[in-house]
């Protein structure tokens, strides 16, 4: 019997790299202003964590040393596409709707124009003053999405951005200047004549964002990871909003990221405690097993890989400990940290911290699970 050499040689490879390798330890965040924690009396250590997930509004020194000395990783939520303060003195930059007109805020959400070359150029300062102040271990962009508003159960989902510059950028994306005299009708030009190009064409706009926010990162930390919050809805819910509406593609996303970190915020949305997991599923058959392919052309570095932990992009969920709407229990906060921690996820953190101050039995449920049961 002749025996094929070359794929024992690689399995034997690949079974020497994985014994050597040490197992990447399971990120046990949580999300906010953690900052309350310590003011509270808590130590991050003690509680199990071994990362925070700080929004940058609330980074400062002292609680960047204080969460190094008790050992956590320190992950900087961006706000990449919340353009509430900056329309204020920016107006030029306000989203425009398929009647021309200024689009509303989105309950408490007002996004912005994407293809704003100065408030992208403003973000990027924004994040490089992070980035030469403090070491991160990962930078999380938020808020990369299209104006709407998804983190509630009716969603707001209005159709923009029909501005000047964007209907003149996607013009020459497709070789055609978009007829019409006004914002209306051009916009009502192109839902009628070229909608799946407009709805293409604005999932690449938010591409872009995610491609040149990562080079920033590269240039300045480049051993700092990508993540990615972004809304979980499946591609056909709410008539194909996620893709549609939200110019959201996990996939691409997910080819450009280190961590995606769905948004899985039940209680907003009226979903089952098990709807976590069955995302978290999801999402893992959606891009694993194709980005281990795609990811490297290097077999030897992919065979080396922990092919659970260590290949990109990993799987991060963010669930929701916060009462509102509603309340949710400790023993249901409990459901839905377990939930979201299933394979193929390596990370795990909750929404938010002031949750947890507000109950202590929720601080006792996440401690034991941190301590005992997540590994």
């Amino acid at each position: 019997m002749k025996f094929n050499i070359l794929p024992i040689t690689l399995l034997l490879f690949y079974c020497c790299t994985s014994a050597q390798k040490e197992p990447t330890p399971f990120v046990k965040g949580i999300y906010g202003n953690p900052a309350t924690l310590l003011d509270a009396g808590y130590r991050l250590d003690s509680l199990g964590m071994n990362a925070v997930f700080v929004r940058s509004i609330s980074l400062n020194r002292e609680f960047y040393n204080t969460a190094r000395q008790q050992g956590t990783k320190v992950f900087v939520e961006f706000p990449t596409l919340n353009g509430k303060e900056y329309l204020q003195d920016h107006p030029e930059a306000w989203p425009i709707t398929e009647m021309g007109e200024k689009a509303e805020p989105a309950d408490w959400f007002m996004g912005i124009c994407p293809t704003d070359p100065d408030f992208k150029n403003f973000r990027q300062e924004q994040l490089k003053d992070i980035l030469r102040e403090f070491e991160v271990d990962g930078i999380f962009l938020d808020y990369v999405h299209w104006h709407a508003q998804f983190e509630t159960k009716n969603p707001i989902l209005p159709e923009t951005c029909f501005c000047d510059r964007c209907t003149r950028q996607f013009g020459e994306s497709i070789g055609k200047e978009i007829p019409g005299d006004s914002a209306r009708h051009k916009a009502e030009w192109i839902l009628n004549h070229a909608d799946k190009e407009w709805r293409n064409w604005r999932s690449g706009v938010l591409n872009g964002w995610v491609r040149d926010m990562g080079s920033v990162l590269d240039e300045i930390q480049p051993n700092a990871k990508l993540g990615v919050f972004y809304c979980s809805w499946y591609p056909a819910d709410y008539d194909s909003a996620l893709y549609r509406i939200l110019g959201i593609d996990p996939k691409a996303f997910s080819e450009m990221a280190d961590v995606m970190s769905p948004m899985l915020f039940h209680k907003m949305k009226e979903r089952p405690t098990t709807w976590v997991g069955d995302y978290v599923t999801w999402l893992g058959d959606l891009i694993e097993i194709e980005n281990l392919g795609s990811k490297s052309e290097d077999l030897n570095q992919r065979l080396g890989e922990d092919l659970n932990q260590g290949a990109r992009p990993q799987i991060w969920p963010i669930v929701q400990s916060h009462n509102n709407p509603g309340i949710i229990s400790p023993e249901e906060f409990r459901q839905v940290m377990l939930e979201g921690s299933k394979a193929p996820a390596s990370g795990i953190m909750m929404f938010s911290d002031q949750s947890l101050v507000e109950n202590p039995d929720k601080i006792k449920v996440m401690k034991k699970l941190y301590r005992e049961e997540i590994k």
